[in-house]
């Protein structure tokens, strides 16, 4: 029987990185995926796959709406859908053959097929049991949907169907607000479909910043985005390979009718932990199927961990791969660390939308003496030779202290951008800190640093 130090069960973000680490700390290190490629969602049917679209899609809207602008004159491309899902498949196999590539490096033995937890020290994967000191349980999530809503992945899809599907439809409804949503309702709208965005809540993107949110949706109206919000989907029906959609607004309770050529069901994630036996092992989870772990990732039997998306806190790639690398390092006894309060959130729309640390609205709920530094990206000048120039910066910082508390933008890059108010927020910067940062000209993350000076005594450019 073969005999490990670690056997992580799942190879998306979480557990690829944390079996990567615990080899580096010199543990005998296996890996359980039952996929037929490394990576998990995130590689094979999520964030990778989605931003080769994104990019391409937005290639395509730069070459009909600024390519002449900037004096490039040419026939506009046209879209070979099957090219571009090509394209999209080969950047899905050169990230996947990547992981296999550190495996092989770092000695990981991947066990393929899916794991059951047998014991404390005992995994089954496709009958065969292997022994084990440790345990991490790094099973991802997978998309939850509405009751009474049949996914087919044909004409009812779940954003891993959104990015195979056989022809672009020319009217496209997509069930959910958040950021799938919002990411693959973009990518079509781009590619010439009709895309309607149907919302339970008044609200897009619940829980970022309500200045931002509403920027936001006016922009990606401006696109062609149409909201239909506080409406409810009452049922969808397949009729002559097209979708009958009927929905409801909440308000006045009215039913309305609409049809599609193809539906998204972008109504979120919910943890994935089918075929683990938590339930003989006496592993508990909560109401929402997360698996409860300690401050440690611990369960409450010794040695089985579990991160990522099945357990509490954001379900972000970036998320998983810090705890992946905290709880390896728990293992050997040093002293593995998260700062969940300094964890970026990212919309790769186009603007982007991002943000880390805490919002108005959580400051002011907590009574906390607060100031705002914002700069429009208007007033930047790399950012209006790119016709880029649409959003701001907004930094939240401690009105006595300075201390930096929270970020949120929307513009050009800003998926990049945050990430210098990471590193301040890690250090426990002041905003003064980050406004006495030289940052080269012209470069879209001036506009980071004019927010800082507005905390001050006032940004230069604006």
């Amino acid at each position: 029987m073969a005999s490990y130090d670690v056997i992580v069960i799942g190879a998306g973000p979480g557990g690829y990185v944390c079996a990567i680490r615990c080899a580096q700390l010199g543990l005998k290190t296996a890996c359980v995926e039952g996929r037929e490629a490394l990576g998990g969602t995130c590689l094979n049917v999520g964030c990778i796959p989605s931003k080769a679209l994104l990019h391409a899609t937005h290639m395509l809207h730069e070459a009909n709406d600024n390519f002449a602008r900037m004096g490039l004159i040419g026939a506009v491309p046209s879209v070979d859908w099957d090219a571009m899902l090509a394209y999209k498949d080969n950047t899905i196999d050169q990230n996947t053959k990547g992981i296999e590539f550190l495996f092989k490096k770092n000695n990981i033995d991947w066990l393929k097929g899916w794991g059951t937890i047998q014991s404390q020290n005992q995994v089954k994967v496709a009958d065969k049991v292997y022994e084990t000191k440790n345990i991490i349980i790094a099973s991802g999530s997978e998309p939850s949907t509405l009751p009474g809503l049949e996914i087919d992945e044909k004409i009812v899809v779940s954003s891993t169907g959104a990015l195979s599907l056989e022809r672009i439809p020319e009217e496209l409804v997509v069930i959910g607000a958040g950021v799938i949503g919002l990411e693959l309702g973009s990518v079509y709208s781009r590619l010439g479909s009709k895309v309607t965005i149907i919302e339970y809540l008044d609200n897009i993107m619940p829980g970022i910043d309500n200045d931002v949110q509403k920027e936001f949706q006016k922009i990606l109206k401006s696109q062609g985005l149409r909201f239909l919000m506080g409406t409810s989907v009452q049922k969808v029906e397949i009729i002559e390979q097209r979708a009958k959609i009927t929905y409801q607004n909440r308000k006045s309770n009215e039913e309305h009718l609409m049809n599609a050529d193809a539906v998204l069901v972008a109504t979120g994630r919910k943890p994935f932990t089918d075929g683990l036996g938590l339930d003989a092992l006496g592993i508990d989870k909560s109401p929402e199927g997360q698996i409860k772990v300690g401050s440690d990732w611990q369960t409450k039997i010794m040695g089985i961990y579990a991160i990522g998306d099945c357990v509490k806190g954001p379900m972000l790639a970036h998320k998983a791969e810090d705890e992946g690398m905290a709880v390896a390092e728990q293992v050997v006894g040093q002293h593995g660390h998260v700062n969940y309060g300094g964890i970026p959130n990212v919309i790769y729309t186009h603007p982007e939308v991002a943000s880390v640390g805490l919002t108005e609205s959580e400051l002011k709920s907590q009574g906390h003496s607060y100031k705002i530094g914002k700069f429009n990206f208007m007033g930047n000048g790399r950012a209006k030779a790119n016709f880029a120039a649409s959003g701001f910066v907004k930094l939240l910082a401690d009105k006595k202290t300075d201390r930096i508390l929270g970020c949120h933008i929307i513009g050009p890059a800003a998926g990049d951008l945050i990430h210098e108010v990471c590193v301040a927020i890690e250090f426990g910067a002041s905003a003064e800190d980050l406004a006495l940062t030289c940052h080269a000209h012209p470069t879209y993350s001036e506009a980071v640093r004019e927010a800082a000076l507005a905390c001050g005594d006032g940004a230069i450019h604006s």
